[in-house]
């Protein structure tokens, strides 16, 4: 959880990695159905379908500014080609070993955002980080044998990727609605790897009821409704803070898993989540103490 976030935020943020946590096996099993270019392409233009009908019904102001739409592509750019390197590292990798990986996301953003986005350098946030990665490796302490792999290297060049997204979208997008620029990105994912999948992998014939459920879970509540969220706090919020609290999805990922299909809860499984929220309570709390001092001064120099 992030400990500054108001209720509002702190409420979406909630529903967020719900989103995220649950789609994390969703994701695995519909890469064993389908090419990797095929399923993201036919995911995000579920979002995008979604995106657009939100756009219209909500009339969103379009920018007149040309700048703007450079941007946006660039945005949908870098994230549409890290969306895809994490997809094609995962068909190779267990789920534990995708969701360490692709969770080294924030110790990228917050190596970005101190020269970038002139964030605080912290060591008390870097311990956070580092303690709340390991916490995640700890509770996929079973999957770690393949942790030196090319597949292993395609999922953190992903997770930086996200994080160069994340930093570029604090620094040049966060004055945009987060509807807008969620749309645009996913319609140029959704051209971007129709075009690929076309080019180098067979027709997709292996429709099923199953696999349709999981493109429309994960069209409309990962990508739709949580990466909007995800943009809609990145504008509020601390990049570095923010990064961090989302370490929580993997713990989520085997609550849900527990709850769900019986998953079982190991010691690891323990002590690996007290690791990572007591990494997210470091990252976090400091923030707040600064927010404090701040509120006092503010005070204190009110007529």
């Amino acid at each position: 959880m992030a400990l500054h976030m108001t209720r509002r935020n702190t409420t979406l943020f909630a529903i967020m990695v719900f989103l995220w946590g649950l789609n994390w096996s969703a994701m695995k099993i519909a890469l064993a159905i389908a090419p990797v270019f095929a399923y993201n392409f036919q995911r995000f233009g579920v979002t995008s379908l979604f995106l657009l009908s939100l756009c219209i019904l909500s009339k969103v102001k379009i920018p007149k500014e040309r700048n703007v739409y450079k941007k946006v592509l660039i945005y949908a750019a870098v994230s549409t080609i890290g969306f895809a390197f994490t997809s094609i590292g995962l068909v190779s990798q267990t789920s534990g070993v995708g969701s360490v990986l692709t969770y080294t996301q924030p110790i990228w953003v917050f190596m970005l955002a101190v020269p970038f986005l002139s964030e605080t350098f912290s060591l008390r946030k870097l311990i956070g980080i580092l303690l709340g990665i390991l916490g995640i490796s700890v509770l996929f302490l079973k999957d770690m044998g393949s942790i030196m792999s090319l597949s292993a290297m395609v999922l953190v060049l992903g997770a930086f990727l996200w994080a160069v997204a994340t930093v570029y979208y604090k620094l040049k997008l966060q004055n945009i609605d987060p509807l807008l620029v969620n749309t645009g990105h996913m319609i140029f994912a959704t051209v971007t790897l129709f075009l690929i999948s076309s080019l180098i992998e067979p027709a997709f014939t292996s429709w099923s009821w199953q696999y349709v459920s999981i493109l429309v879970y994960s069209g409309l509540g990962a990508s739709g409704i949580g990466m909007t969220i995800w943009l809609i706090l990145l504008k509020a919020e601390d990049a570095t803070s923010l990064s961090s609290a989302s370490l929580i999805v993997p713990i989520i990922s085997l609550f849900l898993g527990w709850v769900l299909i019986g998953e079982d809860i190991v010691i690891n499984t323990v002590v690996g989540s007290l690791m990572v929220l007591i990494g997210i309570y470091l990252v976090n709390h400091k923030l707040r103490q600064k927010e404090k001092i701040s509120s006092k001064k503010s005070s204190q120099e009110a007529p």
